[in-house]
C-alpha cells in the first residue's frame, strides 16, 4: 500500500469573542481574550472596600475601552437611615452599616425602604449619547417592590440574610451572569436620587479581545417600565366573572413591557404585581408583535406573531404561581408570603424572541384589561445600535407601594414644655448628641465619597493599562 507523507496544518488563530456552544462547553475553548475585574476594592490596601455614593451624586463604576464583554456583576449595598445617636465616633467607623441590635442602645438605624427604587443603575455602550440599561437598581437584579427575597434563576441570582428576607430595603447580594458586549466603549453608573448616601460594593467582571466584535453581535439593553394603577376598565369586578367576558382583539389597552425598533433579541422580564382585589391578578394573555405584525403607520395588525392564554401561562406557571425558582422561569415572591405581592421572572435564553426591524412586547392587566393594579417590568434584550431612548419616571412616581405597619409616625407628638426639668434635660442631652453624631457621620461619608471619586478615575487607568498590556502581548494595537 502506498504510504502518503503525513501533512501537517497550522489551525488558525483563535476566535475572540464568540457565545456559540454550550455554557460549560466555552470554557474548554481558547479564545484570543483576557479577563480583568473593575472592583471597589481600596487601593490604599485598607477594608474601606465600598464606594460611598452622596445624595445627587453620579458614580462611574466602570469605564473600560473594548472591544470586550462583561461578563458578570456582583452588587452588594446598603443605605441606613439614622434614627438616634450612636455610642462610638461615626468619623472612626469601618462601614456605613453598624449591625448591632437597635435593642442595646449602642446605635440606631433603619434601612431606607426605598432605595432601591430611588438609585439608578445605568449602561452605555460604544459612546452612545443615551443609555442602554436604565433601571432602578433593585428591579434590574430582580428586587421588586424594593423587598429582597433569595432565588436562583441563571442570569440573575439573589441571596439575602434571613433576618432581611422580604424586609423593605433590606442589603441583599446581586449577580447577573449576562454577557454584554461593546466595541469601543463600556460605562457604567449609578445615580443616587435618594435623600441619603448609600454604599456600594462592586465587581464587574470582563473579558477583552484582540478583534473588533462580528457584526452580527447585538447590545444588551434593559429597560423598567409601571404603570400605577394600569388603567381597567372594571377594577372592582371579580377576576373570572360572567362580566368580564368581553373580547380584546386589538391589543391596545395592553400593558407594555417592550417596545423597540431594530433588529435583536428579547429575553425576558421581571414583573412586579400589587394587586388591590384579592383575587387574582391573572388571567390577562401575553400579546406579542413582530415586525411584519405592524401595519406602515406603526400601528398593529392582528392577530399577532406570539399570543398567549394567560399571565402565569406566559411565566410558565399553570393553575396560579408555585413557589419556584427555576433557570428561566420562577417566583420571587409569592403573594401568599406577602399578600397582595407578586414577583416572578420569565427569560427567553433558550427561546429567544427574534425581530429583525420592530418589536412590542404586551401583557393583558387582567382579561381584556379589567384590572387596575400597580405594576411594574423590567424588561432584558440584546439588539442592534442605536437603541430606543429611555426615560425613567421621577423619584415620586417610582417608589415602592409599602405594607405598613406600627411606626414611628403612629407616636404622639411630645410636648417637652408639660415636662419636668430632669425629662426635658434628657431631651437637651439627645438632640446634642445626635447633632454631633450627624456631623461626625456627614464627615465621614464625604472622605469617603471623595476616596470613591478617586478609586473610579484610577480604576479607569489600571483598565486601560491592562489593556495596553494584553493588545501589546497579542500583537495589536
Amino acid at each position: 500500500m502506498e504510504r502518503h507523507p503525513r501533512t501537517m496544518h497550522t489551525p488558525p488563530p483563535p476566535a475572540s469573542f464568540s457565545l456559540d456552544g454550550d455554557l460549560l462547553g466555552r470554557a474548554a475553548r481558547r479564545r484570543r481574550a483576557r479577563s480583568a475585574r473593575v472592583a471597589s476594592w481600596d487601593h490604599t490596601g485598607r477594608n474601606e472596600d465600598a464606594f460611598v455614593v452622596m445624595p445627587g451624586e453620579t458614580a462611574v463604576l466602570a469605564d473600560l475601552e473594548g472591544p470586550g464583554a462583561l461578563t458578570h456583576l456582583w452588587f452588594v449595598q446598603g443605605c441606613r437611615i439614622v434614627l438616634g445617636p450612636g455610642l462610638f465616633d461615626a468619623r472612626q467607623a469601618g462601614t456605613a452599616m453598624v449591625e448591632f441590635n437597635n435593642a442595646l442602645g449602642y446605635n440606631w438605624e433603619v434601612n431606607d425602604p426605598d432605595y432601591y427604587r430611588t438609585v439608578v443603575l445605568r449602561m452605555y455602550w460604544d459612546d452612545q449619547e443615551h443609555p442602554a440599561v436604565e433601571a432602578p437598581l433593585g428591579d434590574f437584579f430582580g428586587v421588586g417592590n424594593s423587598l429582597p427575597a433569595s432565588f436562583q434563576s441563571l442570569p440573575f441570582t439573589v441571596s439575602v440574610k434571613e433576618d432581611s428576607e422580604r424586609r423593605y430595603g433590606g442589603p441583599a447580594a446581586f449577580n447577573c451572569f449576562l454577557p454584554m458586549p461593546f466595541n469601543r466603549r463600556a460605562r457604567v453608573e449609578v445615580e443616587n436620587q435618594g435623600e441619603h448616601p448609600y454604599m456600594q460594593y462592586f465587581y464587574i467582571d470582563y473579558e477583552l479581545f484582540a478583534e473588533e466584535l462580528p457584526q452580527d453581535t447585538l447590545y444588551f439593553h434593559a429597560q423598567w417600565r409601571r404603570s400605577d394603577p394600569c388603567p381597567g376598565w372594571g377594577p372592582d369586578l371579580q377576576v373570572n366573572s360572567l362580566e368580564t367576558q368581553v373580547p380584546n382583539l386589538d391589543g391596545r389597552d395592553n400593558y407594555v413591557i417592550l417596545e423597540t425598533e431594530g433588529a435583536g433579541n428579547y429575553i425576558g422580564c421581571v414583573h412586579t404585581v400589587n394587586h388591590f382585589t384579592a383575587t387574582w391578578w391573572g388571567e390577562g394573555d401575553d400579546m406579542i408583535w413582530i415586525d411584519e405584525d405592524f401595519a406602515e403607520d406603526g400601528s398593529t395588525t392582528w392577530p399577532p406573531s406570539l399570543h398567549g392564554t394567560g399571565g402565569e401561562d406566559y411565566f410558565s406557571h399553570g393553575w396560579g404561581m408555585q413557589k419556584i425558582n427555576y433557570p428561566f422561569q420562577g417566583t420571587i415572591v409569592h403573594e401568599e408570603d406577602v399578600p397582595g405581592l407578586q414577583v416572578h421572572y420569565r427569560f427567553h435564553l433558550a427561546d429567544p424572541v427574534r425581530f429583525n426591524e420592530r418589536i412590542k412586547v404586551t401583557m393583558e392587566h387582567g382579561h381584556a384589561n379589567h384590572l387596575a393594579d400597580d405594576w411594574s417590568t423590567t424588561a432584558y434584550w440584546y439588539q442592534t445600535l442605536p437603541g430606543p431612548r429611555l426615560a425613567l419616571p421621577p423619584v415620586e412616581r417610582r417608589l415602592p407601594r409599602r405594607a405598613e405597619g406600627p411606626s414611628m409616625a403612629d407616636l404622639p407628638v411630645v410636648d417637652r414644655s408639660a415636662l419636668d426639668p430632669l425629662r426635658r434635660e434628657m431631651y437637651e442631652r439627645r438632640d446634642a448628641r445626635m447633632a454631633g453624631f450627624t456631623a461626625q457621620r456627614e464627615e465621614w461619608f464625604r472622605r469617603r465619597a471623595a476616596e470613591s471619586r478617586e478609586r473610579a478615575a484610577r480604576n479607569a487607568e489600571l483598565a486601560a493599562e491592562v489593556r495596553r498590556k494584553f493588545l501589546r502581548s497579542v500583537g495589536g494595537r
